[in-house]
């Protein structure tokens, strides 16, 4: 067993009772999957998010060894993402609790909660119209920048997002109306961290972002600002030194774009 609640939480779930009451929270889902739940709660007026992992059976384990992907069997990896992300200075959902039971991996249970960040949107919804209705140049300029920064941010300490699309990029909305325009990286239970970064990780996560964004009327302009900011060196350089990697980040942003027309389209 590896809890980590705060006593306060404890206590009003009931000291020993806790992780059972945790696990069997009810409210708003956000999202569900085979043997995982992330929803929405209130507790004491304040709102919370829950990504709770019931456990993904012997059969899901087996499928991602085969294809040499890292099987994700409890909410331990994104709670110590979480805990990195805030010590690098990555903007993310501020940790509340963890608790994990169960030695089988296959059935393992976990939950992770954190912080309701408020009034955000993501980049998905905010870029949805731009094709139509461009942004003021300015603002592009300065998401692409942020974008860039925090990607580059997150490789530079050794870690690979995963599911880096802009739709886990969000944006603070109360502080923009300030004249701060914050952004956070969430979704992180399928953060891969290591002392550096793979050739091949790096290069997934930048398709991954590329491919998302290919529909809200990014220029080639935009694409080589991001890669600038992304190296922070000569665009002429980068162009050069990455030639080989950008070729296959286009690659592979293309397949996804095909697949992803081809799955939600038909």
């Amino acid at each position: 067993m590896n809890e980590q609640i705060p006593l306060p939480l404890a206590r009003h779930f009931g000291d020993d009772q806790a992780f059972t009451q945790i696990m069997a929270l009810s409210g708003e889902v956000f999202r569900e999957m085979p043997g995982r739940r992330t929803l929405r709660f209130h507790l004491d007026g304040r709102p919370y998010f829950v990504k709770l992992h019931f456990g993904v059976g012997w059969r899901e384990i087996f499928k991602n060894l085969l294809t040499l992907r890292l099987p994700i069997v409890s909410a331990m990896p994104e709670w110590r993402a979480i805990h990195r992300f805030n010590k690098i200075g990555i903007p993310t959902t501020p940790p509340v609790a963890f608790a994990s039971r169960g030695c089988n991996p296959a059935q393992r249970q976990s939950f992770v909660m954190t912080e309701d960040l408020g009034d955000i949107v993501s980049l998905e919804t905010l870029c949805a119209d731009w094709k139509t209705q461009p942004p003021e140049p300015a603002f592009k300029r300065s998401l692409i920048l942020e974008v860039a920064r925090l990607t580059q941010l997150l490789h530079a300490n050794g870690m690979n997002h995963r599911d880096l699309y802009i739709c886990h990029f969000c944006l603070d909305l109360p502080r923009l109306a300030q004249g701060d325009l914050h952004l956070y990286l969430i979704d992180l239970h399928r953060v891969g961290m290591r002392r550096r970064i793979s050739y091949t990780d790096r290069m997934k996560d930048i398709a991954a972002l590329h491919f998302s964004a290919m529909d809200i009327g990014l220029t080639r302009r935009d694409v080589l600002r991001f890669l600038k900011a992304y190296y922070g060196q000569p665009l002429g350089d980068v162009l050069v030194a990455q030639r080989a990697l950008l070729a296959k980040v286009e690659s592979r942003a293309r397949r996804l774009y095909i697949k992803f027309q081809q799955k939600y389209t038909s």
